[in-house]
């Protein structure tokens, strides 16, 4: 084999393996956490209050240093769960099934923001306490990318595909939402059962399948 066609295999080879790569999606696993109103954060935290931001997350939400505990029908309570920011229009409890099942808790697989009946919950804070009488979702899996990455990936928003997970315990996942916006970076939400399930961390790869 002549030194042309070999220096011509390795250039396919190394295209190829370079679009593959360019092709995955790196993971964050999403724990449990809640979004508050403006009134909700003073009823728990004290008039006036202003969330401490400890972390930039995607789409200019972040991480609070402030934590709350949840609890449910069982009166089991869930401590420290992280609050998001910046304040929403409606409170909102996001948590996985495991936590649901300890809770005594039933909530639907919605995306973020639709919670009109979804589970009650109780949220305490370090000045008071408020009970939902709806609010508590588990996050439906999802794939936030720019507009460009869903062309690259020629996908639009709101597909629902299937994504492939490699590894000791990986598989396929279905039912994955694309979102797609100006704000967001490419990066799929699973929550904390799903990723053990599959072997998964945050900054591990998936790779979309059709």
């Amino acid at each position: 084999m002549d030194d042309k066609l070999i220096e011509a295999i390795s250039k396919t080879i190394a295209e190829t393996l370079s679009e593959r790569n360019s092709l995955k999606i790196p993971v964050g696993v999403s724990a449990r956490h809640v979004h508050l109103t403006k009134e909700h954060l003073e009823i728990l935290f004290g008039k006036d209050y202003v969330l401490k931001k400890i972390k930039e997350l995607m789409g200019g939400q972040f991480a609070a240093e402030e934590c709350v505990t949840i609890i449910g029908f069982k009166l089991n309570a869930i401590e420290k769960v992280r609050i998001l920011g910046p304040l929403r229009d409606k409170t909102q409890v996001e948590i996985s099934k495991t936590d649901a099942i300890s809770l005594g808790l039933n909530p639907p697989i919605r995306e973020s923001g639709d919670i009109k009946g979804s589970s009650p919950i109780t949220i305490v804070g370090p000045k008071g306490s408020i009970s939902l009488k709806e609010g508590c979702i588990i996050a439906k899996r999802h794939i936030h990318m720019s507009p460009e990455d869903s062309k690259r990936f020629k996908v639009a928003d709101s597909d629902i595909i299937s994504v492939k997970a490699n590894g000791q315990r990986g598989g396929i996942l279905g039912n994955v939402q694309v979102r797609v916006d100006e704000k967001y970076t490419l990066e799929m939400h699973i929550d904390t059962d799903e990723a053990n399930c599959m072997g998964l961390k945050s900054g591990d790869f998936v790779e979309i399948v059709r």
